[in-house]
């Protein structure tokens, strides 16, 4: 992930029902580039989505989701 600006920053992850199943990132963090790792032992196989926010210094604020499929 790479981040042009400061921000707060969520990245959260959701099974198919819409039902958050964990957050992995929930924090303020200055301009840069970061990884950020995802343990999903504890997980089933199947389709999830991963939501990320970004709340920009001037109010404004920037959201996408996307589809990921975890496979055993």
């Amino acid at each position: 992930m790479q981040s042009p600006v400061s921000s707060w920053q969520t990245i959260r992850i959701y099974n198919l029902l819409g039902k958050e199943v964990t957050t992995l990132l929930n924090e303020y963090r200055e301009p840069g580039s970061y990884e950020i790792s995802f343990n999903a032992s504890n997980l089933p196989s199947g389709v999830y989505f991963y939501k990320l926010q970004v709340g920009y210094p001037n109010g404004q604020a920037f959201m996408i989701t996307k589809k990921m499929i975890l496979l055993r």
